[in-house]
């Protein structure tokens, strides 16, 4: 049984967290998802109370009411995300492999049964954190859900925008969401289809397999490649988002 009391969160003691999660199982309410989440995974962080909830999460990642099921995948994404941090709750990929393994396979059932898109980029990232892959399973459903990634340019180090949706598909070092059309920008170049390798590759093909064709064509630019507007230096978008700014 864990002994939450002598486990921290993000406010102190873990003492609160079986009420709260009682209170979930029984009243799906969104803010009480956020209070966890703010318990658990505040800003990113995470704490030995997180992972100790791994095995609740992985639970309600199969409950019959989907809200449920989508929110403790993202939570339980979000804190594996994290697993490399100094949590003080030892290898956590080897004391949770089995509720992990369970996670992983929850989320690939709902990825092919989702049909909302924003749903299916966050359940993406989760896949990949339980997947232990660094980087994007922190940053890809952020940057594909807000049509933007926040980068730096490796040459100039210049703080740069990767933008890709409504706007356009294009690099900027201004803040194009205040300013006109009177911006110095640079085309972002797609990678083709055939051309994308590894993850790219991997995640491409899974988005076509369940019939997300608009988040696969993003990902040929996000595995593509752009130029820094300010010292015209050529960069792949993939390393630069995966690089601490």
């Amino acid at each position: 049984m864990t002994d939450w009391p002598h486990l921290s969160h993000a406010y102190g003691s873990a003492e609160d967290i079986p009420a709260l999660l009682a209170r979930i199982a029984s009243e799906p309410e969104p803010e009480l998802w956020n209070d966890l989440w703010s318990a658990l995974c505040h800003q990113g962080s995470v704490y030995p109370a997180s992972f100790a909830a791994l095995p609740w999460l992985a639970d309600m990642a199969d409950n019959e009411d989907r809200d449920q099921a989508v929110n403790a995948l993202n939570l339980a994404g979000a804190i594996m995300a994290g697993a490399e941090q100094p949590h003080g709750a030892g290898d956590v990929c080897t004391r949770h492999a089995a509720e992990i393994a369970t996670l992983l396979a929850s989320v690939n059932r709902r990825l092919r049964t989702t049909t909302d898109r924003t749903e299916y980029i966050d359940l993406l990232e989760s896949m990949l954190g339980f997947e232990g892959v660094g980087g994007w399973s922190e940053d890809l459903a952020w940057g594909l859900g807000n049509e933007e990634f926040q980068i730096s340019c490796p040459c100039c180090e210049t703080d740069l925008f990767i933008v890709l949706g409504e706007r356009g598909f294009f690099c900027t070092s201004e803040d194009y969401a205040l300013s006109d059309d009177n911006i110095e920008t640079r085309p972002l170049r797609p990678t083709s289809p055939e051309g994308l390798e590894g993850l790219g590759r991997r995640l491409h093909d899974i988005a076509l397999t369940d019939g997300q064709h608009d988040v696969a064509h993003l990902l040929t630019f996000v595995f593509g490649s752009a130029t820094c507007p300010d010292c015209e230096t050529d960069f792949s978008v993939a390393d630069q988002v995966t690089s601490p700014l």
